[in-house]
């Protein structure tokens, strides 16, 4: 199970080779079923080119942890169909959505980018929470039924409402 102490917050920040990297994510709760095991979140990302050349993002990578530690990963070109040139100074932003079977989760990646003379270089998404309002902990249990002799897997949540800023 992991820490909660060390879980990420729902805003990230990340500069690699000159390039910065913010994330901001919240829970969309018109999108999300909980009833059927869905939940639904937005991210909004800013990249912004802090350095003295052009670049280019060609690919993106991600990887995406529910609370139940299954992970998957995403792979493709560009992010929302582009793939922006970010000259000195630009910033270029855009959101996106992801789905989860739990309440909570993180996601983390690196973006591919293109500099002068065609040298690539990634890029870090630092990790950032996703979490749905009032969720902080979900306990699961295993029971033993013996005179089955199978496994149940049952599920208690904790909830508590998260800290007002």
């Amino acid at each position: 199970m992991p820490n909660l102490g060390s879980a990420p917050a729902p805003v990230s920040e990340a500069v690699t080779n000159n390039i910065r990297v913010e994330v901001m994510s919240r829970y969309s709760a018109e999108n999300s079923r909980q009833v059927q095991g869905a939940w639904v979140f937005q991210y909004t990302v800013r990249i912004t080119n802090q350095g003295s050349d052009t670049v280019q993002l060609l690919s993106r990578h991600w990887i995406i942890t529910d609370a139940l530690e299954h992970t998957e990963e995403v792979n493709g070109p560009g992010v929302v169909g582009e793939q922006p040139v970010l000259a000195p100074g630009e910033s270029f932003q855009y959101s996106s959505w992801c789905p989860l079977r739990t309440p909570t989760g993180t996601m983390h990646g690196t973006y591919q980018m293109v500099g002068p003379g065609g040298k690539q270089f990634d890029v870090e998404i630092a990790p950032f929470a996703l979490r749905a309002p009032y969720t902080v902990n979900s306990v699961w249990r295993i029971r033993f039924h013996s005179p089955l002799g199978f496994w149940k897997v049952t599920r208690r949540h904790t909830i508590r409402p998260e800290a007002r800023k």
